[in-house]
């Protein structure tokens, strides 16, 4: 039998070479994807058993290409981790029209797409998984973000269904909430510096969170949301009216 192949999105830095780094641990070969051909090939270098694809998964027909050069490679992917994603701080009025269009196409076209790619080798195998990177964000709207709350609102949504219409036909779907993570997230999303400073004192690091979403992934869970405060944060809300919630969520941008 050959190793599994795990896809990688967005795996450059971050969670996402963090879920390469623990997912070769395991034994499988990776299929790493990302915009930085330099990163990306340095990490397959690192760990071996694993194939670097420089790609703008941003760009027009971009997981239509990575889908048709996996087929080029005859690699079936095992384990899709739907990791690439990017955030825009700002109101929606001030914030660049196509900048926010591109985050609603990488944060959930894109993700929609590849799981759908590799979803009917899956099934007709009878195994496989696919982990989501959705975001504690997804519980509540986020005056300030509200795009992208809305598009990791939008992954949590798809995951749920994904994960019901595919029970007990031996593939796991699974969406990871985690709340903030040290990584480039705040640079690229434009926090100033006393929210960024903030932002990093609440953050978790990245090898945890991407063990977390693992280890669900394999127990095939829904919903993981690590750490403890994020759970109780994201589930509160159930519990307050929504007029509240987003004023709350709005008071803390």
């Amino acid at each position: 039998m050959t190793s599994p192949i795990a896809l990688v999105t967005g795996a450059s830095a971050g969670i996402g070479a963090e879920f390469a780094r623990q997912l070769s641990a395991t034994g499988a070969r990776l299929v790493l994807v990302a915009r930085r051909a330099d990163r990306i090939e340095a990490l397959a270098a690192e760990l071996g058993k694993a194939r670097a694809v420089a790609l703008d998964l941003g760009e027009p027909d971009a997981a239509e290409r990575l889908l048709a050069d996996i087929a080029a490679h005859d690699e079936h992917v095992d384990c899709l981790v739907n990791n690439a994603g990017f955030g825009l701080r700002g109101r929606v009025e001030k914030l660049d029209a196509r900048r926010q269009r591109a985050m609603i196409d990488l944060n959930c076209g894109v993700l929609t797409e590849l799981s759908r790619g590799v979803l009917t080798g899956m099934l007709e195998r009878g195994r496989g998984g696919i982990l989501n990177v959705a975001s504690t964000a997804a519980f509540q709207p986020g005056p300030g973000m509200a795009v992208y709350f809305a598009t990791k609102a939008y992954v949590l949504s798809f995951t749920e269904a994904l994960h019901e219409e595919v029970r007990g036909r031996g593939v796991h779907v699974t969406a990871l909430c985690p709340g903030p993570v040290s990584t480039e997230f705040a640079d690229v999303a434009g926090f100033d510096a006393k929210l960024g400073n903030a932002f990093e004192k609440l953050a978790a690091r990245p090898g945890p969170v991407a063990a977390a979403g693992l280890a669900a992934l394999s127990a095939n869970q829904a919903i993981v949301i690590p750490g403890a405060m994020n759970k109780v944060g994201a589930q509160g809300s159930r519990f307050l009216p929504r007029s509240l919630i987003r004023r709350l969520a709005g008071a803390l941008k």
